[in-house]
């Protein structure tokens, strides 16, 4: 790249994250989360790559801008929610491997311009597309999946600023990247969660404790010599000051997401919705569970003047970006229990479209196919695909959110009922299964989840088109003795 030549301007995924440790869960769950947003109407699919190994060294090329890189041979079997074209790369977003590696890639994040000018991003490095698709199958730990990537960069470079979410039955890990070729990793504490809005989040970095910490091996010197610590005493290293930004938008874009989630789970806390210095690593006032996970990507400010669609004045209601909103293209959350089977230990909890307004189906990682619904997906309305079914309920609640609004509730409440009952029930039943078996039974599982969540919203959308015929503006109220 010429000296003074401008790098293109990336279209950023603005999602929201939050990341569970196994002792802050009330049932030993570690979880890692994502609403992926992007576009109002960009449809994405769920699909299973079942396990291959080739004779000869694969290989990637993107789509989306000149990355390349050879494979291995081998390719785990892993799961991924892909874009319903490739035209612009893949995405696949997140995922579970057939080794219990769960995987979300990626919240975007912006690298401050002082750090960029040492190390500009690179117009061909690997991107948020590629991130899941050329990492995820090939390894075997949470551990590693930093490790891999952070060795990508650190040759290949980034064309994006991210942060990227790993798991595994014993660990959480939170990795972000900074300018060109630089990243750092922190071990979330078994006890503590986080939640993460499209800023740099991860905070000071103990370079004598690599068991909970990781990062490219010349970071200190490269700060060093390029003069980017701003700290006034000079023996810190707080990744979030000497990377990332503190603008004026994170204020009303990113920093009350964060906040919310505080108000959330760490009430005693005391944040104002602008606040620049909250922390990464929080404890709650209590043991989180999956709903709680849930609630927080289908929030958008409930219970104070910031809800778009409570009774705060109008300014209020549009002062702050919401985390769920209209651009969700699906949601997510990467359950991995360490006390049950490989197969049966990671659910995909996913919810197609916007995830107030959608549905977290479970799929157990452990299945070898997905529903015909959540596969090739059209980029224009279909009835019979997953993502517009749940996104045509929420188009019809929304003009009429007060009147539709508890329809929809309604059914949201009764299936996690369901589905929870469902799990419950599964594992009870995999005792003795081979593992032939039990894939089988887990995919039989997932269909009928997946059909249950179909059929209910379908329902749902059967009601709101008939209540909604006397809604239109063209009523008028007559006399009926006229």
């Amino acid at each position: 790249m010429g000296e003074f030549e401008m790098m293109p301007i990336k279209a950023y995924s603005a999602c929201t994250s939050m990341i569970v440790g196994k002792n802050a869960s009330v049932d030993g769950s570690i979880m890692i989360a994502r609403n992926e947003d992007s576009k109002a109407a960009w449809p994405k699919n769920y699909v299973i790559h079942n396990h291959k190994e080739f004779d000869e060294e694969q290989s990637f090329s993107s789509n989306d801008n000149g990355f390349k890189i050879s494979l291995p041979k081998v390719r785990a079997k892993y799961s991924a929610t892909p874009e319903w074209t490739d035209q612009y790369g893949l995405f696949e977003e997140d995922g579970i491997n057939e080794y219990g590696v769960a995987m979300s890639a990626t919240e975007s994040t912006y690298t401050n311009e002082y750090a960029l000018g040492a190390d500009p991003l690179e117009k061909d490095g690997i991107g948020e597309e590629a991130m899941i698709t050329v990492v995820l199958p090939y390894v075997k730990t949470a551990r590693q999946g930093v490790s891999r990537l952070g060795r990508i960069i650190e040759h290949f470079g980034t064309s994006e600023s991210n942060g990227i979410l790993f798991a595994d039955k014993d660990e959480a890990w939170y990795m972000e990247t900074g300018g060109g070729h630089q990243w750092v990793a922190i071990k979330i504490p078994d006890d503590a969660y986080a939640v993460i809005a499209n800023q740099t989040a991860i905070q000071e970095i103990n370079f004598s404790d690599p068991d909970n910490y990781m990062w490219a091996p010349n970071i200190r010197s490269f700060v060093k010599e390029n003069q980017l610590n701003p700290d006034l005493s000079g023996h810190t290293f707080n990744f979030r000051k000497i990377f990332g930004t503190a603008s004026l938008s994170d204020t009303y874009y990113n920093t009350p997401r964060v906040w919310y989630g505080l108000k959330q789970f760490s009430p005693d806390q005391q944040h104002t919705p602008i606040d620049q210095d909250m922390p990464l690593i929080n404890r709650s006032n209590r043991k989180l569970t999956i709903f709680d996970v849930q609630n927080f990507l289908g929030s958008h400010y409930q219970g104070t003047p910031y809800d778009p669609i409570g009774e705060g004045s109008d300014a209020d209601k549009h002062r702050f970006r919401p985390i769920s909103l209209a651009k969700t293209q699906e949601a997510h959350i990467l359950q991995i229990r360490p006390s049950m089977p490989t197969q049966a230990a990671g659910i995909q909890w996913l919810a197609m479209g916007v995830a107030a307004q959608s549905t977290f189906v479970p799929f157990y990682a452990g299945a070898t196919d997905t529903p015909k619904q959540y596969q090739h997906a059209t980029g224009t309305y279909s009835p019979n695909q997953a993502y517009w079914t749940y996104k045509l309920a929420g188009i019809l609640v929304d003009p009429h959110y007060v009147a539709l609004g508890p329809k929809l509730s309604d059914t949201q409440k009764q299936l996690r009922v369901q589905f929870q009952q469902s799990i419950q029930a599964a594992d009870r039943s995999l005792a003795g299964l081979s593992n032939i078996e039990l894939a089988n039974f887990l995919t039989k599982i997932n269909f009928e989840n997946a059909q249950r969540g179909l059929d209910a919203y379908n329902k749902l959308i059967s009601n709101l088109i008939t209540t909604s015929t006397d809604l239109s503006p063209l009523n008028f109220e007559q006399d009926v003795n006229l």
